[in-house]
Formats: structure tokens, sequence, C-alpha cells
């Protein structure tokens, strides 16, 4: 994803903040259309490089119990990392208003 002009370069604090939204948004999708118990193994990787541009990285890896063998897994994990890129445009809006005002 590249970065907007009108968002000013993050600290690592901010880095990490954007991370953690990303994942836990990918995380709250996931959970909201499949219970933990169906799940065998779960794991969301938020890697960011670069500065200007801004570049995001969302791995999502889902393994679900095969009592959910019919399932669309890769359907729910391209939902899952949509839902984090979301949340990640929104915590980037959120802190180019801030640094205008």
């Amino acid at each position: 994803m590249n970065e907007k002009s009108g968002i000013p370069e993050l600290t690592a604090k901010q880095v990490e903040k954007l991370c953690e939204v990303a994942e836990e948004a990918a995380r709250r999708h996931i959970l909201s259309r499949v219970p933990m118990r169906r799940i065998s193994d779960f794991d969301i990787t938020v890697e960011v490089e670069g500065l200007k541009p801004l570049n995001v990285i969302v791995d999502v890896n889902l393994e679900l119990s095969p009592l959910m063998r019919n399932y669309d897994t890769e359907k729910l994990v391209e939902e899952a990392v949509q839902k984090a890129f979301n949340a990640v445009d929104n915590y980037l809006r959120e802190l180019s208003c801030k640094s205008k005002e």
C-alpha cells in the first residue's frame, strides 16, 4: 500500500500501533465468522517497510478443524486481509487529520 502524500512520517510507536490495528481487524473478522474452537492453527503477521512510501504487508495463515472442511477458508482469509488494510487506511487517515491540526 502506498502512503498518501498528506500522511506524516510515522514514529516507531505509530508503526507499532498500525500493526496492532491491522492485526486486530483481521483477527476480529475471522473470529466473527468462525468460533475459536473450530480453528486448528491461526497466525497473523503485519510488516511495515519504508517510510515514504509506506508499504504494509499483511499475512494471515488459517487452518480450520476438519469439521469445517466445506468452509471457504481462502475467502475468509482474503476478507480478513481486506479488513486489515481498511483499518490501516482509517488509522493513517486519523493521523493525517491530527497532523493538520
